[in-house]
């Protein structure tokens, strides 16, 4: 390994000690995220679906009105499943961008020891939404307990990210920032893997280990467990920020400044629009994976999260690589070629429909073309964004990525159910070939020329 590689890479990074304790408190707080999903599913399941799908006739009557069979008690726990998704993306769509300004005007490692202390606590009342009580459209009140809990933790949430961002480029130093943002892209997929797939062991597990010694309800210590580790870290980060007068702006005035940095920073806006563009074709392809998993012999439509899986073990390569090697690359071309390879897969995909081994390898290419393009955008979002504006322009960014993941997962089911796989999966990958063109990587540039 070449002498840059040691300076620049993972280890030299992780020798950081504010950063590390922050990339420890990311790693427990998107577990936590994740497991969170888990237990409002394994919840719904034990408590409000029966073994008799369709006795509950307020539950029959909304499946009717959104046009939904409720054949399977899978389908009657998906449905009340999407009750917590809306409740969990609400928030992420709305409030992101003022989220960002308050990232600004607070304390950054208050603000995200806050928003993990609270979610810890909050998550201390699932219990008692097993409690019986009144109902309203046939369930009782503690799911509904349960879908307003989430849209409480969901704003919590909208505040930590942005802090979180901001924080990065206070920890490290310049020439660190690619290795930081490697790491954090490749843990963030690896929680997501071990947080879905392990989650609802894991909670099963804690459920019977504490049902031995007379316990009840162990499946709900994992999660304060998490969120309050994640605090515990992040309040051992020595953080210096600069101070800021007080300012009488409002709050709208200042999402305008940060609307103002996109504007008048070119490269600021190119990287956000790479990541936009990067979270449309993912989410996308989050539809498209069902469609190509029920094509595959021995696979089906129910295991489509395999080839997300590998997919993410492609973007976790991809961090390592950038990490390890991008400090002596040229940015433009580190996106023009995850863009590139990004087109080629996508193409390649739709022409191996049916051989498993084949649409292994090239999800897992097609992450690592994510990664190329996803971490030298977000690293150049946070050196070319002055200080007091980060918090605003990674408020901006989370609002932007979650419509650019909300939009997709509505319109690609309804086009692949119009004209079939293949056209869209070469919409997509004319879309990333123009993207990568337009990036004009045969034209010189130094090495760390912005997105």
């Amino acid at each position: 390994m070449s002498s840059a590689a040691n300076t620049n890479g993972l280890l030299a990074v992780l020798k950081q000690r504010g950063f590390r304790e922050l990339w420890i408190g990311q790693i427990c707080s998107q577990l936590a995220d994740k497991f969170y999903i888990v237990l409002m599913v394994f919840l719904i399941a034990q408590v409000w679906v029966s073994d008799t799908p369709g006795s509950n006739p307020a539950l029959a009557e909304a499946a009717a009105a959104m046009r939904l069979n409720l054949e399977s008690r899978a389908q009657v726990i998906t449905l009340l499943a999407t009750g917590i998704y809306v409740a969990n993306t609400i928030p992420a769509v709305l409030l992101g961008t003022v989220a960002g300004v308050w990232a600004d005007r607070w304390p950054k490692r208050t603000m995200m020891v806050a928003s993990n202390g609270l979610r810890a606590l909050l998550v201390l009342l699932a219990p008692l939404c097993l409690l019986p009580g009144p109902s309203w459209l046939g369930l009782s009140w503690g799911y509904w307990g349960l879908v307003l809990m989430t849209l409480l933790e969901s704003v919590l949430t909208q505040f930590f990210a942005p802090a979180e961002q901001a924080a990065i480029p206070l920890l490290v130093p310049p020439q660190l920032l690619l290795a930081a943002n490697s790491l954090y892209q490749a843990t963030s997929m690896g929680a997501t893997i071990v947080g879905f797939a392990l989650g609802d062991p894991i909670l099963r597990l804690l459920e019977a280990l504490l049902a031995r010694i007379g316990i009840p309800g162990g499946e709900f210590v994992l999660l304060p467990f998490c969120y309050g580790l994640a605090a515990l870290a992040i309040s051992r980060i020595d953080l210096q920020e600069a101070p800021r007068p007080p300012r009488q702006a409002s709050v709208w005035q200042e999402i305008g400044e940060g609307v103002a940095v996109l504007r008048n920073r070119p490269s600021v806006r190119s990287a956000m629009a790479h990541l936009v563009l990067l979270y449309s074709l993912l989410a996308a392809l989050y539809v498209l994976a069902i469609s190509m998993a029920s094509l595959i012999p021995g696979l089906g439509p129910t295991q489509f999260g395999t080839l997300l899986a590998m997919s993410g073990v492609g973007l976790a390569l991809g961090a390592v690589l950038v990490a390890q090697l991008g400090a002596g690359l040229n940015r433009r071309r580190l996106a023009a070629g995850g863009l590139g390879i990004m087109a080629w897969t996508l193409v390649l995909l739709g022409q191996v429909r049916g051989n498993l081994v084949f649409t292994l390898l090239l999800c897992a290419l097609l992450g690592v073309g994510a990664a190329l393009l996803a971490i030298p955008a977000q690293t150049t979002i946070q050196e070319d964004t002055p200080e007091a504006m980060r918090g605003k322009v990674f408020g901006l960014q989370n609002n932007l990525i979650n419509v650019a993941l909300s939009l997709p997962l509505v319109l690609a089911g309804t086009v692949v159910s119009r004209y079939g796989l293949l056209p869209v999966l070469w919409i997509l990958a004319g879309l990333s070939l123009a993207a990568a063109l337009m990036e004009r990587p045969w034209q010189g540039g130094s090495r760390n020329e912005r997105c």
